[in-house]
């Protein structure tokens, strides 16, 4: 799972607020060269900078294609083209492939980058101590030999049509063996950049690498990356010039910058799925007619209005508009208060209590004030229970501490989460975990297209959430930085793109 939370909640932006964003600029920020340097902001602060080692998807945003690189590089349409791999080859049987790997290049600790790395990398992946939330992708592999020092074969267990894509996440990029256990303070990648200073709860900078390998066609030299949550300091930060770029800015900013000339105003497409989840192990959540009432009761374009400023299309499972093989199952469990009622009473819940966890960011903030008004007026009282993002990370995600939560997550195939038992949802179900393994062995289109469809299905059926929304991300930026990401199908800020006009 990869996570990431857009702010969204209402907030008045004051003088105030205004001048504590311009202080708040540390003195090197505003000395530096509007021609090599850049400062971008965040909503939530990474808790560490290794991506293979946890979950949250502000680790990639600032370390993935930066940092580190993986054998293939993902683009803003989600295409796949060659980045630690100059070429690849793919067996008929769609399961075996033999990756060429690009001559010359280091690791930022003056390490040769080879088939070894990459060996070392996969199998680290898909150990038995692996903290990698795709270490199913890498425990499937069923051999990873290096040939030679610039060749690697890869045989999967069973075939996987989006191989290539999930090798340019940030779960698969390709550490130095005598660094990766330090890398989530002293990260050492192929990239072209290298951490500068971390200054926790503040930013993180980083700096050029001489030593890369296509080192000239790098324009910036610095990027700092600055974490603020809070929505009118976000939209101070822009409008005092302390910030360049905010990717996933809270949208009700977008009409004050649309109609500012210093200003460009991206609205990026996005694979992501904010989502009411639901902890399905605890009694009385484990009962479908209980999660189907909870679906009943969301009115689901009111959430995308009061937590996403519209932005947003609603979702009925856990797949997206737009995605291959989508079907609409919004009519599976649309907003009907007397069938959540009836659910309800059928269910024996006279009355019902429940706990809400929200991280910081505003879209879950403000996402639960709408739900649970909305849910009161079919009898549950819930109560909203705000948490800081570390906490969130270990108690609700790690612990499985909750009831109730709402997350955007992120990443583009990730159904397969849903038949992880021990996931922090707690979904168990023997018809999905078929239908997801026929999914990931069909070789034929028009057949995954239609398990896909079953699956999405199935999922709305279960309840196993309260789906929402498919987000769009605002991105504000000075008039003057080009390269940004028109889309989002994963979420990085790749600096090599990016430059001043």
């Amino acid at each position: 799972m990869s996570l990431n939370l857009s702010p969204n909640r209402r907030n008045v932006l004051t003088t105030t607020a205004l001048a504590a964003g311009s202080l708040a600029l540390p003195l090197w920020a505003q000395a530096q060269s509007r021609k090599d340097a850049i400062t971008l902001a965040m909503t939530l602060e990474p808790t560490g900078l290794d991506p293979s080692a946890a979950a949250a998807s502000a680790i990639a945003e600032i370390t993935l294609y930066n940092i580190y690189e993986t054998l293939t590089k993902i683009n803003s349409d989600g295409t796949v083209s060659p980045l630690l791999a100059e070429s690849w080859e793919i067996s008929p049987d769609l399961r075996t492939y033999t990756f060429k790997l690009r001559k010359g290049v280091k690791f930022q600790n003056g390490e040769p980058f080879n088939a070894q790395a990459v060996k070392f990398s996969f199998t680290r992946a898909g150990g038995e101590k692996s903290t990698n939330k795709d270490k199913r992708t890498f425990s499937s592999m069923e051999t990873v030999a290096a040939i030679d020092e610039h060749t690697v074969v890869v045989v999967n267990k069973e075939l996987d049509p989006d191989f290539l894509f999930l090798m340019g996440q940030a779960t698969a990029i390709i550490v130095e063996p005598k660094s990766a256990d330090t890398n989530a303070t002293k990260p050492v990648g192929t990239g072209p950049y290298t951490l500068g200073n971390w200054v926790k709860g503040s930013s993180v900078v980083l700096n050029k690498w001489d030593g890369y390998r296509a080192a000239g066609s790098i324009k910036l030299k610095r990027a700092s990356f600055r974490f603020i949550s809070d929505p009118a300091a976000q939209v101070a930060a822009m409008l005092a010039g302390d910030v360049d770029a905010f990717p996933r800015i809270t949208p009700r900013s977008v009409p004050q910058f649309k109609t500012n000339p210093k200003f460009q105003v991206v609205v990026s497409g996005s694979r992501a799925k904010t989502i009411l989840a639901i902890n399905n192990k605890k009694k009385p959540l484990d009962d479908v007619r209980v999660r189907r009432a909870i679906a009943a009761a969301i009115d689901r374009q009111a959430v995308i209005e009061g937590a996403g400023d519209g932005y947003g299309a609603p979702i009925g499972s856990h797949y997206v508009p737009g995605a291959f093989g989508y079907v609409d199952t919004t009519g599976v469990n649309p907003f009907n208060i007397e069938k959540s009622k009836a659910l309800l009473k059928e269910a024996g819940m006279t009355s019902l209590e429940l706990t809400m966890t929200l991280p910081p960011p505003p879209y879950a903030r403000q996402g639960g004030e709408v739900i649970a008004a909305q849910l009161a007026k079919v009898g549950i009282k819930v109560k909203l229970e705000n948490v800081e993002w570390a906490q969130w990370l270990s108690g609700t995600f790690g612990a499985k501490n909750y009831d109730l939560t709402i997350i955007s997550h992120v990443e583009p195939f990730d159904l397969g989460n849903f038949s992880k038992p021990d996931y922090y949802w707690g979904y168990q179900s023997a018809k999905f975990d078929d239908l997801f393994n026929k999914i990931k062995t069909s070789p034929r289109p028009a057949d995954r297209a239609k398990l896909l469809g079953d699956a999405q299905r199935l999922l709305a059926e279960d309840a196993v959430h309260g789906f929402l929304y498919q987000p769009q991300w605002i991105t504000v930026a000075n008039k003057g930085i080009k390269g940004l990401w028109k889309d989002m199908p994963i979420f990085v800020n790749d600096l090599s793109a990016m430059s001043w006009a």
